[in-house]
């Protein structure tokens, strides 16, 4: 071949090869309802860009549905989920760099397959409609559908009650549980090939049958029996029985007892029948189909009824007899019972001191009590029995009677211008009416200059102040009503002051303290005793010093004495009359000062190469530790460090120290007095440890660190609490503020509490018990300071 020829055919080859050409790799698809399918466009040449159309001429752009995939001469589309409206050519276009297009196509066909829809399974009919099942089935083009009963096709020559709809639904008339079964529903599409079926259960509810073998029963109340109605029932699906009475269905209970037993036999059992429970009863079977009722009665006879019984009231020591009327057939027979004792009493019977007699006739009883006593008081129960059952009442005896004093406490105690109250207590039936007498004179209810009456129901209290000798005395109290009047008697006596208090005692004498503990005296004057006035002084001194014991405490501490001095010490008892005579005076010396005991001591390693020793002070020998003198070393060097600490210090600092290295120290307190023996001590210093954060903060020291984390500790809370103030209208701003509002009305509202405490003194009885009052010991502390004032601290126990 030429050359010229060559050159012709290669520039031919080349031109083929490079005009556009586009093609898809099916070209007819045939696709059901709700499947997915892809097609791949390819373009041979130089394509700019590969775009799909839809059937509508649409450019497809990517969806949930519709997804496309495009590479530089390759594009895929992928139709998701297939619909009727997707069916119809698809157009794939290439474009290349001059604007020439070439594109290929394919035919989308889209069918319904066979579908049935939601058909359920089984369909419930009732006995005797028109029964209509359900068979819901799709296809493209449309489906033929035939039913099948019992493997054999249903047309309407064969079966003239069965029908098939035009929505492809079976129609039976009139249907009956015969009709029960299972029926199947075949569908096909013959230009497919394509078939299906569904198998469908029909159920034919038969509406309740019910039936009762006796409907009507007698029953006696209150004796226990029981009466069981029965139902037998049947229908289909089974029947679901109830029981009802008076619109109320029944419960199964300890009184209704429900059964059920094969047949359809259901059973209704009333047990322990009361008058109540006569009257109709329904019997009540349902189920899907339908409902029926039928009514049983049950008729309750009646048992004894007591009908008159009434509360009787009596006079002490006369008879009462008590009347029992009671009706029933047959007439019960009647008897008594006291619920005191539970003693029960028949016809005819008489109790063994002849105060108790029965009689009955006729349904009626008499029970006569004679010499009626004050134990007669009380309840008594009427029952009345017979073969049928029995029925019992109460009643309430009463009884009345002449006035009774109830306490024994005749003697009072006071003083001139000391009020006092003196109580009559009475009990009697009907109430008392109460008056005070002195000396043959009424004092009236309104009272005198000096006497006031007070009366309450059963009880009256005469107040008495005396002014003089002259109201001091007898006063009597009398009490009457319809029955009959008493007297009581009461002595108004001068109370006295206590007895001197006895066996005085000193113990735990020390520099400063000491503890007197002492009995209390044998007779308190008649009035409780208030407190006991503890007076001390020095040897030689006329100045004595007074001190207030907490309440009735026997036990008082005295602080704040002289070292090394001698002290007289007397005990005298108060009372609202005054104050006793002192006990007999006891002497006691305090201890001389003396160098103080050695300090405890404990420590703690503090922050960097510090050491906080802790100093606890012991028995400083009567005068305030000086100081304390800290001596410390290393375990390997012989020359000791000192530090002074101040007395009033609880702890010394040692710094700085050395790591690793174990350190000895000595501690000795001081006073005027001198040393104390010294107290050993070891610690351990560790190794220098490796913490950036400890050299962040080793320049501002602890002190710093901690003032700055408190500051802004501070900073928080208190923006936190002007929002809460401005916003909520609470915090601590707002109780400030409301506490300055009502301070003035608090200050008032504090002195008129102190004035009324000071009023707190002897309206109470009074009271002594054979002279002597229990009084428990108790500690006082009573601290006298250098300017003569007294102190009292009490402790926490109760009087």
């Amino acid at each position: 071949m030429c050359p010229i020829e060559s050159r012709r055919l290669l520039g031919v080859i080349a031109l083929l090869f490079s005009a556009l050409q586009v093609s898809i790799s099916l070209n007819k698809v045939e696709l059901s309802v709700g499947e997915s399918k892809f097609f791949i466009c390819t373009a041979i040449g130089e394509p700019v860009k590969l775009e799909w159309y839809n059937p509508q001429g649409e450019r497809i752009v990517p969806s949930k549905r519709m997804a496309l995939h495009t590479e530089a001469s390759r594009s895929r589309l992928i139709i998701y989920n297939a619909i009727i409206e997707d069916a119809g050519i698809y157009r794939c276009q290439a474009t290349d760099a001059s604007g020439h297009t070439e594109e290929a196509s394919v035919v989308l066909e889209i069918y319904q397959r066979l579908t049935f829809r939601d058909v359920q399974s089984p369909q419930e009919f009732r006995h005797g409609e028109t029964a209509e099942v359900v068979c819901d089935v799709i296809s493209s083009p449309v489906p033929v559908v035939v039913w099948y009963y019992q493997d054999k096709e249903i047309t309407e020559e064969h079966h003239s009650r069965f029908q098939v709809l035009a929505n492809n639904n079976l129609q039976i008339h009139q249907v009956t549980k015969a009709d029960e079964g299972v029926y199947r529903c075949e569908a096909s599409v013959e230009a497919r090939g394509e078939i299906d079926f569904v198998d469908i259960a029909v159920v034919v509810n038969v509406p309740p049958v019910l039936s009762v073998s006796q409907q009507s029963f007698n029953a006696t109340a209150d004796y226990q029996e029981s009466v069981t109605f029965t139902c037998i029932t049947s229908g289909s699906p089974d029947p679901v029985v109830s029981w009802h009475r008076k619109g109320q269905e029944l419960e199964p209970s300890e009184q209704y007892i429900l059964n059920r037993l094969e047949g359809g036999r259901s059973m209704l059992t009333i047990r322990n029948i009361r008058q109540g429970d006569g009257g109709t009863y329904s019997c009540k079977a349902t189920n899907k189909a339908g409902t029926q009722e039928r009514e049983l009665f049950l008729k309750v006879f009646v048992q004894p009824h007591i009908i008159q019984l009434k509360n009787v009231t009596a006079v002490e020591g006369s008879a009462a007899m008590i009347s029992c009327v009671a009706e029933g057939e047959p007439l019960p027979d009647i008897s008594w019972r006291r619920a005191s004792d539970g003693q029960t009493f028949m016809d005819g019977d008489k109790s063994q001191d002849g105060r108790f007699e029965v009689r009955g006739r006729h349904g009626k009883s008499v029970l006569t009590i004679s010499g009626v006593k004050l134990a007669d008081l009380g309840r008594f129960d009427c029952e009345a029995l017979s073969r049928i059952g029995g029925h019992q009442k109460s009643m309430f005896l009463d009884i009345e009677y002449i006035p009774k004093f109830l306490t024994n406490h005749t003697i009072y105690y006071s003083w001139e211008g000391n009020p006092v109250n003196i109580s009559c207590d009475v009990m009697s039936n009907p109430p008392a009416t109460m008056l005070w007498r002195r000396e043959r004179f009424t004092i009236s209810a309104e009272g005198t200059a000096n006497t006031r009456v007070h009366s309450a129901e059963g009880k009256s209290v005469l107040e008495v102040t005396p002014m003089s000798d002259r109201d001091f005395g007898r006063y009597n109290c009398t009490a009457r009503n319809n029955i009959g009047v008493r007297y009581q008697e009461f002595i108004l006596a001068q109370a006295d002051v206590p007895s001197n208090p006895y066996s005085v005692r000193l113990s735990a004498v020390s520099q400063r303290l000491a503890t007197v503990t002492f009995m209390k005296p044998d007779s308190h004057g008649g009035v409780p005793i208030s407190y006991y006035l503890v007076q001390y002084k020095e040897v030689g001194s006329q100045d004595w010093r007074d001190v207030k014991s907490h309440s009735i405490q026997t036990t008082v501490v005295l602080t704040g004495l002289e070292p090394n001095t001698t002290y007289e010490v007397r005990v005298a008892a108060v009372n609202g009359k005054g104050q006793g005579e002192f006990s007999h005076t006891e002497t006691f010396q305090t201890l001389p000062i003396r160098e103080p005991s050695p300090p405890a001591v404990h420590g703690q390693r503090g922050m960097g190469k510090t050491y906080r020793l802790g100093l606890v002070k012991q028995d400083d020998g009567g005068m305030p530790i000086v100081e304390y003198i800290v001596k410390y070393k290393t375990d390997k060097e012989e020359q000791w460090m000192t530090k002074l600490v101040p007395g009033a210090n609880d702890f010394a600092m040692l710094q700085p120290l050395q790591w690793n290295t174990r350190y000895e120290v000595e501690i000795t307190a001081r006073n005027v007095k001198g040393l104390s023996e010294p107290t050993f001590y070891q610690f351990f210093m560790p190794q220098k440890p490796d913490i950036t954060a400890e050299s962040l903060f080793s320049g501002l020291g602890l002190g710093a660190v901690v003032g700055l984390g408190l500051g802004a500790l501070l900073l928080i809370l208190v923006l936190v609490d002007v929002s809460c103030f401005f916003l909520r209208h609470c915090g601590l701003l707002m109780c400030i503020t409301r506490k300055l509002c009502s301070k003035k009305t608090a200050t008032s509202g504090k002195g008129k509490e102190i004035e009324e405490g000071k009023a707190a003194y002897l309206k109470l009885p009074l009271k002594e018990e054979n002279g002597k009052e229990s009084l428990k010991p108790d500690t006082i502390e009573i601290k006298v300071h250098s300017d003569n004032s007294i102190h009292t601290k009490p402790d926490d126990s109760k009087a």
